[in-house]
């Protein structure tokens, strides 16, 4: 029997140890977990008191400015957090209404925002008539508090836990504080309101957002309406005129366009009597602002006009159908044609929810309410599809079907798989394996996906991305039209001021080089004359001409 090595004795004789009592051995296991769990609790009680000690305000060292929690701490370790985490909580003291920061100082509100309270808030006459989001997941009382902030508003006001509305004035009632009861769907720190309830905060704006507050877009120069009365009922005479000037009297006024006519400012939204369809030369309404040296403020025959950042209203209510529809229409696309940004054009364009193939919680979050119901439900006016299959697509009564160059749309749906809805892929996705695989396997699909819609679709209504793009009033109104549903010109205005919803990406970060390679394009370009081919033979007009190969 060989000998044992010197340093293996002591390790046999403490296994022989244990194995001869066992009850020794699961002693000394308790012990020393005993040991650690103190050694635990030390550590968050130390951790606690230290970090609190050394901001000197006694507030939640977990909770960041924005009042959501960091998951950070002064510990080093994911454990030590979450048991400081742990104790924190058990701590807290009872909430009040309003959110805690108000009680404190101030601590965590950089635009230093005042409480003003619950009020009542109307679908139909909104309490704040400004710009408005929802996240239903992540909303917070700072994010909402700075995006009405950033676009110099007075009022901020959050309702369901997921909703924000801006505004310059209240026009609503107050109600007790105990009917704004929903927490935060982003921080549960905090009450948003209720249903039907706004909280809403006075923001202290800042000199520089102050200043945002008379920005606005620019949207040419029109021809004096028929009746200006009718299409522009808000006016006065405004000395040193400027555009400043009238884009902030507009906008107190609470509407969405401001128009310049030399010394007179008019005010209103987009009508059947002023559609602002019709641009003309910018030359016509050169006339120097009294107020201001370089600025036109047009004349008495043509005007030259803003876009405020008031919201307009007229298209922002939806809800389902009254009843459930047995007809099923699709809105079919390939990924990264356009379908979200359809489904948002549609709801405000009709009033009600689209519906979904499929479930997309961030989408859902974002104010597509149609996304959780069953596609076959009946309650919504179209549903979302990207399927290609037979039996898929016979299951629909009609669609519309969406299109888009491929080009853009396979970039887009890249940037969407890697980067979200309104992301984008990183650089090293772009130029690694990713890519050439993602065109190889979709370019293809792009092509099929509309052959087979064309091929089994019941009744089928085409529309080219860039042409609705192009023309959103016309095609939008063809659209609704398809839907069966009679059409609301004001409507379809109301949607060409806020056609971009929350799913345009920024353009900020295009690519510098050409991603597509020549054998790439030799294929993609093959692709688009086939389905051009398709088109023609159905007597439907072919690709728009930015798709033909070049």
């Amino acid at each position: 029997k060989s000998p044992q090595p010197i340093m293996a004795r002591p390790l046999l004789k403490i296994h022989r140890y244990f194995r001869r009592k066992p009850v020794r051995f699961f002693s000394f296991i308790l012990l020393y977990l005993t040991a650690g769990s103190l050694v635990f609790l030390h550590s968050g009680f130390s951790s606690d008191t230290s970090t609190t000690g050394a901001s000197g305000s006694g507030r939640d060292p977990l909770i960041s400015e924005g009042g959501a929690s960091t998951g950070g701490g002064s510990s080093t370790s994911d454990g030590l957090g979450l048991l400081g985490r742990v104790f924190k909580e058990t701590r807290r003291t009872p909430r009040r209404f309003g959110p805690p920061w108000m009680k404190e100082n101030g601590a965590q509100n950089p635009q230093k925002a005042k409480y003003i309270g619950c009020y009542v808030d109307d679908t139909q006459k909104r309490a704040l008539r400004g710009v408005s989001f929802f996240d239903y997941k992540k909303m917070t009382v700072f994010r909402c508090q700075d995006s009405c902030a950033e676009r110099g508003y007075l009022y901020a006001g959050l309702e369901f836990g997921a909703e924000c509305y801006c505004g310059h004035k209240i026009q609503a009632p107050n109600v007790s504080e105990t009917e704004c009861n929903m927490e935060c769907k982003g921080e549960k720190s905090n009450l948003c309101g209720g249903p039907n309830r706004l909280s809403i905060y006075r923001l202290e704006l800042s000199q520089e957002s102050a200043r945002r507050y008379g920005s606005a877009i620019f949207k040419g120069c029109f021809k004096r309406p028929y009746n200006v009365t009718l299409a522009l009922p808000a006016s006065a005479v405004i000395n040193n005129m400027s555009v400043d000037k009238c884009v902030d009297m507009c906008t107190e006024k609470e509407f969405s366009l401001a128009a310049l006519a030399g010394e007179k400012c008019h005010c209103g939204f987009p009508t059947p009597l002023f559609t602002l369809h019709d641009r003309e030369d910018e030359e016509l309404c050169l006339q120097r602002c009294e107020g201001e040296d370089f600025e036109s403020c047009g004349n008495n025959d043509f005007f030259v006009v803003y876009q405020t950042q008031v919201q307009d209203n007229r298209c922002m209510d939806r809800r389902f159908l009254p009843t459930r529809s047995k007809h099923l229409v699709a809105l079919a696309s390939f990924p990264g044609a356009g379908n979200t940004w359809a489904r948002h054009l549609i709801e405000l364009a009709t009033g009600y929810y689209t519906g979904s193939y499929y479930f997309d919680g961030s989408l859902y979050n974002k104010g597509f309410k149609g996304e959780r119901d069953h596609w076959r439900s009946g309650r919504t006016i179209c549903i979302k599809t990207h399927e290609s299959g037979r039996k898929e697509i016979e299951a629909f009564d009609a669609s519309i079907l969406m299109i888009r160059n491929p080009y853009k749309a396979l970039m887009a749906e890249f940037n969407r798989k890697y980067g979200g809805h309104i992301g984008f892929a990183s650089q090293a996705h772009w130029r690694g394996k990713e890519w050439p695989e993602f065109v190889k396997n979709y370019a293809p699909w792009w092509a099929s996906h509309t052959l087979d819609w064309l091929k089994y679709g019941k009744k089928v209504q085409v529309v080219h991305f860039e042409d609705l793009k192009r023309d959103l009033f016309s095609w939008l109104k063809g659209m609704v039209i398809f839907l069966g549903l009679e059409v609301s010109e004001d409507r379809l205005l109301c949607v060409e001021g806020q056609k971009d919803g929350n799913f345009k990406r920024s353009g900020l970060r295009k690519l510098e080089y050409d991603p597509y390679t020549p054998e790439m394009r030799a294929t993609i370009d093959g692709l688009i004359k086939t389905v051009d081919t398709a088109l023609r033979k159905r007597n439907l007009p072919g690709v728009p001409e930015e798709y033909r190969p070049r």
